[in-house]
């Protein structure tokens, strides 16, 4: 087990190399000057030109500057916003925990929903219910993101009139920046509205947590039916059937162990999903999140942003699906003898 984590450490290092070393070409592929592709300074002073040339080391050759790259990147100095003018570590400090928060609630949403219908669809997979749940399973995978929001907001926003259009949380509620992360940080204050300001914060998450949710749902309940369906082929399962426990027994005592560890994977694969899908949901629902922020950088011809929003969602996204191949093979004996 110690070589597998050195091996997938050592993999994981050298696609993040490879990774920084694409954010770094990027500066180059971009129209316009290359210095202020780098530093992200709209305007630079003649004076500045030389301090800075000597700084990026572009007096000297590529590979000098990927090494300066990288000491940048490692120092935190990730250059500034062509839009705003300000740090674009700072930047994605604050819009990061947005996404992460949308996207782990949408996880857990389609985590806790979507196994238990699968295995109740693999229970009797001939019968009404099963067929009922794999027919919305298979109409959720079908609709369109934007429609499927648009459709929500139509509905319980504009006529109904129960949610929220857009936005994070209400505009009369201030909420200090502790981590990010809305619901924590409401929790964390010490505002006399708090218990206000959390349910609004909720009303303006269920929908874009909804919408997000959807995609990922319906492939957990299908992986989830064809993985119960798989173990209750096997041999170990039709000995257990043949010694008299019931069905609800065997699939609590033997099948539904076997049957989750191919479903720790789809977590990973998932996530990378709902990352995706999340830039659509943010621009839709206004979120201020990393996602929304990386669509405006491309409309705004913002390259800095791009190079840094591509280097972190990307190395976010490996990480996660490292993280979940090393907790399949930690549950599953059989892949730790591979």
């Amino acid at each position: 087990m110690t070589l597998y984590l050195l091996r997938r450490l050592f993999l994981l290092a050298f696609v993040l190399l490879a990774l920084s070393l694409l954010a770094f070409s990027l500066a180059y592929m971009f129209p316009g000057d290359i210095l202020q592709n780098l530093t992200g300074l709209r305007y630079i002073a003649p004076e500045q030109v030389a301090v800075l040339t000597t700084e990026y080391r572009l007096d000297q050759g590529y590979l000098a500057q990927y090494l300066a790259y990288l000491q940048r990147i490692l120092s935190g100095n990730w250059g500034l916003s062509f839009a705003s003018q300000q740090p674009l570590l700072q930047e994605i400090g604050v819009l990061l925990p947005a996404t992460l928060e949308l996207a782990a609630y949408a996880l857990l949403i389609s985590f806790f929903a979507g196994i238990p219908l699968g295995i109740i669809a693999a229970v009797k997979p001939e019968g009404t219910l099963s067929k009922i749940i794999s027919a919305l399973a298979i109409t959720g995978y079908s609709i369109p993101v934007f429609w499927w929001a648009l459709l929500l907001i139509m509905v319980f926003s504009l006529g109904l009139g129960w949610l929220p259009t857009a936005g994070r949380i209400g505009v009369l509620y201030e909420v200090k920046h502790i981590t990010g992360f809305m619901l924590v940080d409401i929790l964390l204050s010490d505002s006399a509205h708090r218990n206000d300001a959390l349910l609004n914060a909720l009303r303006h998450m269920l929908l874009p947590t909804l919408v997000l949710a959807t995609y990922p749902t319906t492939v957990m309940v299908r992986f989830t039916k064809d993985s119960m369906l798989d173990v209750w082929e096997q041999s170990y399962i039709k000995t257990a059937r043949a010694k008299g426990l019931n069905r609800l027994q065997v699939l609590y005592r033997h099948g539904l162990r076997n049957a989750l560890l191919p479903v720790i994977r789809q977590i990973g694969l998932q996530f990378s999903t709902l990352i995706t899908l999340a830039m659509i949901t943010e621009v839709i629902f206004s979120w201020p999140g990393i996602g929304r922020w990386l669509i405006d950088s491309i409309y705004q011809r913002n390259y800095p942003a791009i190079q840094a929003g591509l280097l972190v969602i990307s190395t976010l996204v490996i990480s996660v699906n490292m993280l979940t191949e090393i907790l399949h093979r930690l549950f599953n004996p059989l892949a730790r003898k591979r």
